[in-house]
């Protein structure tokens, strides 16, 4: 049985066909425009793959940007709501594809997207508690909690909890909405404010990393003690900088200060993680979204 996968994100959409075991058939890279230039093409890649009823797939996956609508009893669900995109905002994504394709439609948040694709094929399987973080562009959290993906009111927006800027930062909080959040403190283009380049670029620039690492530690120490994950998965461009991850345990390690006093914090290389599958865990998860939901419509009679 073959599934679509859609990961949407706000500079490409990538488009893909997968098996029930997560195997990754066929894929492409679509720009994100505007919807009205993005979706057909969206639209035409999947229909060519189901006018061959061989490879016909039996429901879709969406991994999405957002922020988004989860709630099913919601006048919006399947809706990109508030985003700075504005040519997608309050967009009914969904719908246009279930409209368009007429199959069923599973749909979450890009990182939530990515934590399933972890927990269900990658380094969180067999883990009921979870976070995933991606740090690049912005900065997104997905979280897991007694094996079900959170999403609450809306979703978490783990990138945008107050972690208040350091003395020793030359910069400023970038995030347009306010004045000390993780994302505006630590995703890429603030490096790329403070520092005048791309992260890519300064590599060796020790002091870089090291701001980087205390902002980042801050972060999971607060997410350690609110949401008490067994684990914390870490992706994104940013952490692309394997130079990071000890100094980001060590981060951790001081802000903890001793008080959660875990077994699973006695092995911080085993307990903050880079993502397993090498980038593929948006679209590995989309595909587990397109599985879930087909199992979902079927316990409901539709």
């Amino acid at each position: 049985m073959l599934f679509g996968a859609l990961e949407a994100g706000g500079t490409k959409m990538v488009v893909a066909i997968g098996d029930g075991n997560g195997k990754i058939l066929d894929r492409k890279s679509i720009p994100t425009t505007t919807p009205e230039e993005t979706m057909p093409l969206i639209e035409e890649y999947f229909r060519e793959w189901n006018q061959n009823k061989d490879h016909e797939i039996k429901a879709l996956g969406v991994a999405c940007f957002g922020p988004i609508d989860l709630d099913r009893n919601s006048d919006t669900y399947g809706y990109i709501t508030s985003t700075p995109k504005t040519a997608w905002k309050n967009y009914n994504i969904v719908g246009e594809l279930k409209d368009k394709l007429g199959i069923p439609v599973g749909f979450d948040t890009d990182v939530n997207g990515s934590l399933l694709g972890e927990a269900t094929w990658g380094c969180a399987r067999g883990l009921t508690d979870a976070i995933y973080l991606t740090i690049g562009t912005g900065i997104g959290g997905g979280v897991m909690s007694n094996g079900k993906l959170l999403h609450g009111m809306l979703h978490p927006e783990l990138g945008h909890i107050r972690i208040g800027k350091l003395s020793s930062d030359p910069g400023e909080c970038v995030c347009p909405y306010h004045k000390d959040c993780f994302e505006g403190l630590a995703a890429g283009p603030s490096i790329e404010k403070r520092w005048g380049k791309k992260g890519v670029e300064l590599k060796d620039e020790a002091k870089v990393w090291e701001l980087e690492a205390e902002y980042i530690g801050i972060a999971l120490t607060d997410f350690v003690m609110t949401l008490s994950p067994q684990k914390i998965i870490l992706g994104g461009g940013v952490m692309h900088q394997e130079q990071l991850f000890p100094m980001i345990r060590q981060a951790f390690e001081k802000y903890n200060a001793g008080y959660i006093n875990a077994d699973r914090l006695k092995y911080l290389d085993e307990y903050i993680v880079p993502a397993s599958l090498n980038d593929d865990q948006g679209i590995m998860g989309a595909i587990k979204l397109a599985i879930d939901e087909l199992d979902y419509q079927s316990h409901i009679g539709l």
